[in-house]
């Protein structure tokens, strides 16, 4: 059932036949507030999808009470969407210089006094190393450089496979090195959306509310290398992401 209905979404999508930065605005439409909601509070919970709706559609919020950093990071995914788009537009391939740029617009402003103090900055990779998570996953500094050239290199390879095969390892690797001082989530969950788009599928929401199962499939590459899980959530995702739209067209 699920197999049918991944098969539906994609056939539907490939009817659009987007090729501008404009057609895939409008089809992406609340997909863009839905994906930026989502993303950011996967990990920051004070982000509320009424706050990302007004700061997406009207520039700003109104009676706003949360703090500084959450009001940047919602503002910030609303730049990087429109770098995700004009990026599509100009069929610019996914490279480390994209990948920065995107980190770049989503964490400017938000990084720790520790961080900056130790010489972190927006848009380039890490100095040092941070704890990430139960594994301790991540490249080490001096690594960074080498194996985001590798996993470029990779996807060229990657272009040849099917789409959520090449996004899922993308994702997968890309979190695995880690290869920010911070945003490195909602960095690898965009850049793998417009990987998506450039292969020809629609793109995903990871629902916060599937956060466990995310970072378990995440976990899955991390401790076993086994990839079949993340290609099993998103496609799964996929489906929940864009089943809606797809039943209004019955």
């Amino acid at each position: 059932m699920r197999r049918h209905g991944i098969v539906r979404k994609l056939v539907w999508w490939k009817e659009k036949k987007i090729e501008t930065d404009a057609q895939l605005a409008e089809v992406l439409s609340g997909h863009s507030i839905a994906f930026a909601y989502h993303s950011g509070k996967i990990e920051n919970d004070k982000i509320t999808y009424n706050d990302t709706r007004e700061i997406f559609e009207h520039d700003g919020v109104t009676a706003y009470t949360g703090d500084l950093r959450t009001l940047f990071e919602i503002r910030h995914a609303k730049l990087a969407n429109e770098l995700f788009l004009t990026s599509f537009g100009e069929k610019r391939r996914m490279d480390e210089t994209l990948v920065k740029e995107f980190q770049k617009l989503l964490t400017m402003n938000t990084y720790d006094a520790r961080r900056w103090q130790l010489g972190e900055r927006p848009g380039e990779y890490k100095k040092h190393d941070y704890v990430t998570g139960r594994e301790e996953i991540g490249a080490a500094p001096e690594d960074v450089q080498e194996e985001m050239a590798e996993l470029m290199d990779e996807l060229q390879d990657l272009m040849q496979e099917d789409a959520l095969t090449a996004a899922a390892y993308f994702h997968v690797k890309f979190e695995n090195i880690h290869p920010f001082a911070d945003g490195n989530g909602r960095t690898g969950r965009l850049a793998m959306n417009y990987l998506l788009v450039m292969l020809g599928h629609p793109p995903i929401v990871v629902h916060e509310e599937d956060r466990k199962e995310y970072y378990a499939a995440l976990e899955a590459w991390d401790t076993k290398q086994n990839l079949k899980v993340m290609i099993s959530f998103l496609r799964s995702q996929t489906v929940k992401t864009w089943r809606k739209r797809v039943e209004k067209l019955k």
